[in-house]
């Protein structure tokens, strides 16, 4: 598009994303200076809608942005009570005891939370402060300086038709300019991958590693709920064919988050995280719980998983990665959203002192060092090889030695490994489907368990029909012609909303894209073996619409 058809706005800073990490930036920057202009894009519907996390809050984010929280009605009502970590069988369950575990892995004085809703209420705060804020803006393509630097965003096209020609209620969009440009887009990014493949910020640093999060909200028998309550599980239903495990939360209302988590270096191309995630409700401890109640929202995303060593260059010429854009969560933990929170304070904090000088659109190297040499670097390097260790080694394993050197990295900051490699990307992890044997999953009853489609549903998914895919495809035979012969074309499986098929059979095989089903989760722009994938933000407003995720 020329740049004569679009018109222009200049901010001091642009943000792209309301999640906790952009709206954190934008709170500190009109903290620091109320005349500052910032403006936050968020390709939503609503501040909220496209927020999707466990989620267990650890406050010292938000203590360091507003320690008034409490004061000021913040939806973070619900203490952590208790603290409960299981092994799973098929049939049974081990309780593994809390003492042995490292102090940082203590869920006291953290807070079981609707991020969705928290994210809400932050962006109340942020406009409080004269922040604009525009939802339903998907930010399409980058704007860069005739120096190469970020300059802003496209945001707010609409109307192209499905061939990608305007269409006759096509509205160009606008280009939001800033002195700096904040990436705050959440996991995989559309314009976060490219700024990291423009600039190389990947470059001596290890590949990023990510796990997918499902999860649904359900309403229990009051009888059964209990206020607070936190557990985490592992081994069963995943085993040894993949890494990761379950979370069940007791928030207010007689509701409950259960989901699972499974990590995305799977070999086995015929395993179904999905249908993982619903057979685990079977376990006799969940499905006693669930007994009787009734699911009200279903949602999935992925979740980046590499940590300390996977974390790029954040500050580049005009911008920075903040949040999920940067890794930034500690995978054990299972938590990000502090260190979200932390970073969009630490990038405004740099770029209120770079305009202060006078500079701008120039690299935010003093953002860099606050990130590696600050509280989220503290928290990470903590545990930067427990991911490594279960990788290479497995469950039990990783637990003893993933444990031990947690425990020497708190209380003396040593680690009796130095800093483990993650090796390969989760794509090139898939094996092949001949040297892996097929896995049977039950049916869903309709009851505990769902078919991908209903379940869909309760996303609440939404996509205009006539728009382009934001789902791409680099070359259109490879899904028939490689993957489904090598790998049993996996998108059919690691998609979690049923976005891909492959109908017909032999020579009449073709391979389908469904877009409209997508939850922008990014698992196929991360798995597809052939990385022929690539997800791109659609029109803005489109997606899911997540109640209280």
């Amino acid at each position: 598009m020329p740049d004569s058809m679009r018109e222009s706005m200049e901010y001091d800073v642009v943000i792209v994303g309301a999640g906790p990490a952009g709206l954190s930036a934008a709170i500190r920057l009109k903290q620091l200076d109320p005349d500052m202009s910032v403006v936050v894009l968020e390709k939503g519907s609503e501040v909220g809608a496209h927020i999707l996390s466990g989620a267990v809050l650890d406050p010292v984010g938000l203590n360091a942005l507003i320690p008034d929280w409490k004061e000021r009605g913040a939806p973070i009502t619900v203490p952590v009570a208790d603290d409960n970590f299981y092994m799973l069988g098929e049939a049974g369950q081990i309780r593994i005891p809390n003492w042995p575990m490292p102090g940082l892995m203590s869920n006291h004085g953290n807070y079981i939370v609707s991020m969705a809703n928290v994210c809400r209420w932050m962006a109340e705060q942020a406009e409080a402060l004269g922040v604009e804020i525009f939802p339903g803006m998907s930010c399409s393509e980058p704007v860069f300086a005739e120096d190469g630097t970020l300059r802003g965003v496209v945001a707010g096209e609409f109307g192209r038709q499905s061939d990608g020609t305007p269409g006759p209620a096509y509205e160009p969009g606008m280009e939001l300019l800033g002195k700096y440009v904040f990436l705050a887009e959440g996991v995989r990014g559309s314009l976060s991958k490219q700024m990291i493949a423009r600039f190389a910020l990947s470059d001596g640093h290890e590949p990023q590693k990510f796990g997918l999060g499902m999860k649904e909200i359900w309403e229990i028998d009051p009888d059964k709920h209990r206020l607070g309550s936190v557990t985490h599980t592992m081994g069963w239903p995943l085993g040894s064919n993949a890494g990761g495990g379950s979370f069940i939360y007791h928030i207010d209302n007689n509701q409950v988050y259960v989901g699972l988590v499974v990590h995305l270096n799977y070999e086995n191309p015929h395993l179904f995280p999905y249908m993982e995630f619903q057979r685990f409700k079977h376990h006799p401890m969940v499905a006693e719980l669930l007994k009787g109640g009734k699911r009200v929202a279903y949602g999935a995303r992925a979740i980046s998983e590499g940590g300390w060593q996977s974390i790029p260059k954040v500050a580049f010429p005009g911008g920075a990665l903040l949040g999920c854009s940067a890794g930034l969560v500690n995978v054990p933990r299972i938590k990000g959203n502090h260190n979200a929170m932390l970073s969009g304070i630490a990038a405004a904090e740099a770029a209120h002192s770079a305009l202060r000088a006078g500079r701008s659109s120039d690299t935010l190297e003093a953002y860099e060092t606050a990130l590696r040499t600050g509280p989220i670097a503290k928290d990470l390097k903590k545990v930067r090889n427990v991911k490594p260790l279960w990788s290479k080694f497995g469950l039990l394993p990783s637990l003893i030695g993933g444990g031990l050197d947690m425990w020497t990295n708190s209380l003396v900051g040593l680690s009796l490994f130095g800093t483990l490699k993650h090796g390969k990307s989760d794509a090139a992890a898939t094996g092949l489907a001949r040297d892996h044997a097929p896995i049977a999953y039950p049916k869903p009853d309709g009851v505990l368990s769902f078919d991908r489609l209903t379940n869909v549903a309760f996303s609440f998914t939404n996509h205009e029909e006539s728009q382009p895919a934001h789902l791409t495809l680099a070359n259109a035979d490879l899904p028939i012609t490689v993957n489904l012969p090598q790998y049993g074309e996996p998108a059919q499986r690691y998609c979690p909303a049923g976005v891909y098929e492959v109908v017909g059979q032999g020579d009449a095989a073709r391979f389908q894209i469904n877009f409209q089903n997508c939850v922008h989760c990014k698992t196929c722009d991360i798995k597809d073996p052939s990385q022929n994938i690539t997800w791109v933000t659609p029109q803005g407003g489109d997606g899911p619409n997540y109640p209280n995720m």
